[in-house]
């Protein structure tokens, strides 16, 4: 009995670790894949809609997005 209570502990234990390496390499994979917003992005998705913005509006629009971080 104690020795299957000791097997539960450290199985979980290492679950643990294992589940947090491998969600961390999944995420900075993510990050790598699909960067941050940054300001180019911004000008061509307005661009896009049909505006051209000013440099105040890109400002404002990155404050915004790092606001809601």
């Amino acid at each position: 009995m104690g020795k299957l209570i000791l097997y539960l502990v450290i199985g979980i234990i290492i679950g643990i670790i294992v589940g947090f390496l491998l969600a961390r390499h999944i995420f900075q994979k993510q990050l790598n894949d699909n960067p941050p917003i940054n300001e180019k992005m911004i000008e061509a998705m307005m661009s896009s809609m049909g505006r051209k913005p000013s440099q105040k509006q890109i400002k404002q629009v990155m404050a915004q997005m790092n606001r809601y971080k």
